[in-house]
């Protein structure tokens, strides 16, 4: 069957688990609640073994996927077995091994992939098979017109009531940041004591989450997104923060970038790179659409060490102005078009 994410996890706990669940899709958040919701089910039907693959890339063995469907359970009757998916296609080798799980599912495993990428380009015979025996939810990216729908829902869901404006207000705030709705939702959850919220009310009890940062400046970066990354850096400058007070998180994150270029580009394993470096799943999205647009290592070098030179700049030891560099800059990584007008 196929579900939406939210209805995966609004399903009560003893209902009886499916052998199969293929949880995918752009929207973080969504795909990460639904697939702790099945982990919870899992928890209360009394599996307590869990094994997690990251198939990340070519050299995984889906040999060992395989073997361990037809090895015995150690500490429980049944056991979770995770596949984690980023790139959203398992490949021959793995399509096979998933499709071939399906036709018998082995009494003792419950199988669970999540995937961060999807569409029909990545669906084939293996998730076709998935979805006669289990269920496939894929959690697409919210719409901006679907945003207010999406945190009324869940503002019910806290047992929270609030008006439309109240609503829409919150919508703004948060620029389409599902994680960023719902923590402010939960906080909600905490301090609104019952009463319906307007859009007075709601403004006195949520933080501008849309407040222009660093740390979403460099994210928008590495998303592609330029025209974000233009206006934080106008928010920014607009709010007194100056070049140099940036540089080092932009310089930190062009670094990681470029020891994940040097490791891909070596066919190293991506996944254990980014997890070495403290980059855990949901914010490990951005970080391979950048490597997509500029995959060669000596690119992101030459990135860091215009980096350098801004900062040099913006601390008064080089001629320039540090914004319009900066700028130029961060477009350049942003957008793959614009980096002929730094790298040659």
């Amino acid at each position: 069957m196929e579900l939406k994410p939210e209805q995966l996890a609004a399903r009560g706990i003893t209902e009886p688990l499916h052998p199969v669940y293929l949880i995918a899709g752009p929207e973080t958040l969504r795909v990460l609640e639904a697939a702790d919701a099945v982990r919870a089910q899992a928890r209360a039907q009394g599996i307590g073994e869990r094994e997690v693959f990251d198939a990340d890339g070519r050299d995984f063995d889906w040999g060992q996927l395989e073997a361990s469907f037809n090895a015995p359970s150690l500490f429980s009757a049944r056991r979770l077995v995770e596949v984690r998916l980023p790139g959203g296609k398992p490949g021959k080798e793995g399509a096979e091994v998933i499709s071939a799980f399906c036709a018998n599912p082995p009494p003792d495993v419950v199988l669970l992939i999540t995937a961060g990428e999807w569409g029909k380009a990545y669906q084939g015979k293996w998730s076709d098979a998935i979805a006669r025996v289990g269920v496939v939810a894929v959690a697409w990216a919210v719409k901006p017109h679907e945003l207010p729908g999406w945190i009324e829902s869940r503002l019910r869901g806290k047992s929270l009531r609030a008006d439309r404006d109240a609503v829409q207000l919150l919508a703004d705030r948060v620029e389409g940041n599902l994680l960023a709705a719902a923590q402010e939702i939960d906080k909600l959850a905490l301090l609104s004591n019952g009463e319906v919220l307007d859009a007075e009310r709601m403004e006195s009890l949520v933080a501008n989450a849309a407040r222009y940062d660093v740390f979403r400046l460099t994210d928008a970066v590495l998303a592609g997104q330029g025209a974000q990354v233009s206006r934080i850096l106008a928010g920014l400058r607009a709010e007194g923060d100056m070049v140099a007070g940036l540089m080092p998180m932009v310089v930190k994150e062009l670094l990681r970038t470029a020891a994940l270029a040097r490791v891909q580009a070596g066919g190293g394993n991506l996944a254990a790179e980014m997890k070495a470096q403290g980059i855990w799943e949901a914010k490990q999205a951005p970080f391979k659409r950048a490597l997509q647009r500029h995959a060669s290592p000596a690119r992101w070098d030459r990135f860091v060490a215009e980096a350098s030179k801004i900062d040099r700049t913006a601390k008064g030891r080089g001629e320039g102005d540090a914004w319009v560099a900066l700028e130029r800059l961060l477009l350049a990584i942003a957008d793959a078009k614009a980096v002929r007008l730094l790298v040659a």
